[in-house]
């Protein structure tokens, strides 16, 4: 969907040398100018694609990292849950060894 510019080289050229620029150097800053402007330019369209496609990838992170949030808070508390018996089975073992 992309567009190129339209661009009337002598009619460039003939301002140029009304400008009083030479002829040599008017025809050659036209053809200079005609190949920089004949890249091809993104329209509004092509910029909505891409902003779509932008917008879809930013859906998908965010959901990415939400999953990864849950699945961290899950460790988390496993973890915290087997530390909290691990410190527990030896606050017991200790308390079994002072009473013995």
């Amino acid at each position: 969907m992309s567009a190129a510019v339209a661009f009337d080289t002598l009619k460039f050229v003939e301002k140029l040398e009304a400008a009083g620029v030479p002829h040599a150097q008017a025809k050659a800053t036209a053809e200079a100018f005609a190949e920089a402007t004949s890249q091809e330019l993104a329209t509004k369209a092509d910029l909505a694609v891409v902003e779509s496609k932008i917008e879809k990838a930013e859906l998908r992170l965010e959901a990415k990292i939400e999953a990864t949030k849950a699945e961290i808070i899950k460790w988390l508390f496993g973890t915290i849950g087997f530390q909290t018996l691990v410190i527990l089975g030896a606050v017991l073992a200790l308390a079994r060894l002072t009473h013995s």
